[in-house]
C-alpha cells in the first residue's frame, strides 16, 4: 500500500486515534523500560552509572531519541486536534450530557490537562538530568558520567521531590487510562476482555508510578 493511499486514512478521526494510540504505545514501552533501568539505583552507584554509560555509548541513543521525540510530538498534536474535533462535534453547550455507562470518566475528561502537565514535567526532567551538572567517576577503569551523584543531589530538595512525586502519580493515572483507551481504539476491548484490560492497564500504571517513585524516595530518605 502506497503512502498516498495511507495518508487519507490518517486524516480521519479513526486514523488519528490509531496513530495517537500507536505513538502512545511507543512511549508506554519506553517509560516501562526507563523505569526498570532507574531501579538500578537501589542496587548501587556503580550499577546505576554503568547502566547510564552503556546507553550513551551503545549507539542507539540518538536514533531512539529521534523516534521518541517524533512520537511525542505526533501524540501531543493529535491529542490537541482530536480534543478540538470532539468539542466541535458536541455542538451547542446546551446539549444533554451523557449519563451512566456512556458518561465520560474523570480520567478521559481530563486527559488534555494531564498531558499538558506531563509535557511540562518531561521538559523539566530532561533539562535537569540530561543537561544538568556533569560529574565524572571511574568505574572498573572506565571514566563515565556520575549520574548517581546528580540524582542524589537533585532529590535532596524537598520541593523538587514533592513536585516529582505529584507528576509521577499523575503519569501513572494517565497511563493506566491511556493504555486501555489505546486497546479500545484498536478494537481489542470487547465485553469479554474489557475487565482484563482494565486490570492490566491499572497494574501497568501502578507499577510505572511506584517504580519511578522509588528513586526520589530512596535518594531523599535513605541516601540523604
Amino acid at each position: 500500500m502506497s503512502v498516498a493511499a495511507v495518508r487519507p486514512f490518517f486524516r480521519t478521526t479513526i486514523g488519528k486515534k490509531y496513530l495517537m494510540g500507536f505513538t502512545g504505545l511507543v512511549w508506554a514501552g519506553f517509560v516501562l523500560s526507563h523505569m526498570a533501568g532507574n531501579l538500578l539505583i537501589l542496587v548501587g552507584a556503580d550499577a546505576y552509572n554503568k547502566y547510564g554509560h552503556a546507553i550513551v555509548t551503545s549507539g542507539i541513543l540518538i536514533p531512539a531519541e529521534i523516534v521518541l521525540v517524533l512520537s511525542f510530538m505526533t501524540h501531543v498534536t493529535l491529542a490537541i486536534l482530536l480534543t478540538l474535533e470532539n468539542r466541535k462535534a458536541r455542538g451547542s453547550r446546551y446539549a444533554v450530557s451523557a449519563r451512566g455507562e456512556k458518561a465520560a470518566s474523570l480520567a478521559s475528561r481530563t486527559m488534555a490537562v494531564q498531558g499538558s502537565l506531563i509535557l511540562v514535567f518531561v521538559i523539566l526532567h530532561i533539562s535537569t538530568f540530561k543537561y544538568g551538572t556533569y560529574y565524572e567517576v571511574v568505574v572498573d577503569g572506565v571514566r563515565m558520567r556520575d549520574l548517581h551523584r546528580l540524582v542524589l543531589e537533585v532529590f535532596q530538595q524537598p520541593g523538587y521531590v514533592a513536585w516529582y512525586a505529584v507528576c509521577l502519580i499523575l503519569l501513572g493515572f494517565h497511563l493506566s487510562h491511556g493504555v486501555g483507551s489505546v486497546l479500545q481504539s484498536f478494537g481489542w476491548k470487547n465485553d469479554h476482555y474489557a475487565p482484563w484490560i482494565r486490570r492490566i492497564s491499572l497494574v501497568y500504571g501502578l507499577v510505572v508510578a511506584a517504580g519511578f517513585l522509588s528513586q526520589p524516595l530512596y535518594a531523599f530518605f535513605m541516601a540523604g
